[in-house]
C-alpha cells in the first residue's frame, strides 16, 4: 500500500513564516512606492534651456522653456530638446524605483513588480 505525502506541523510553521515575510515585503514595498511618488526629478537639455520637473509618478509639474531657444523656423530642434529631457525625468524615475525594489528584494528579480 503507497503512502501519500503527509503535511506535519513544522511545514505549517514554516509556510506562516513564508506568508508573514511576503507580507512584510509586501507593506515595504507599498512604503517605497509612496516615498517614490513624492520626490521630484529635476532635467534639462540644451545646457539648461529647456527643464523639467516630473513627479515620482511620472506626472510632469513643470515644463520650463527659455524663449531665446524658441524658433519658429526650427521647431523640430525644440521639441528635440523637450523629447530628450522627459526621457531623460523618466529613465531617472525608473532607476530610482528599481533601486527601491531593490533595496527590498536583494536585487532579486520578482517579475510583476514595476
Amino acid at each position: 500500500m503507497a503512502q501519500g505525502n503527509k503535511f506535519t506541523g513544522g511545514g505549517n510553521h514554516k509556510m506562516n513564516t513564508v506568508i508573514k515575510q511576503a507580507q512584510m515585503m509586501q507593506e515595504e514595498m507599498n512604503r517605497v512606492q509612496e516615498e517614490l511618488e513624492e520626490k521630484t526629478i529635476e532635467t534639462a537639455a540644451g545646457g539648461g534651456k529647456v527643464k523639467v520637473v516630473m513627479k515620482g509618478t511620472k506626472e510632469i509639474t513643470s515644463l520650463k522653456i527659455d524663449p531665446e531657444i524658441v524658433d519658429p523656423e526650427d521647431t523640430e530642434m525644440l521639441e528635440d530638446l523637450v523629447t530628450v529631457a522627459v526621457n531623460d525625468a523618466i529613465r531617472q524615475i525608473e532607476e530610482m524605483m528599481e533601486e527601491g525594489m531593490n533595496s527590498i528584494t536583494g536585487g532579486m528579480n520578482i517579475p510583476g513588480l514595476f
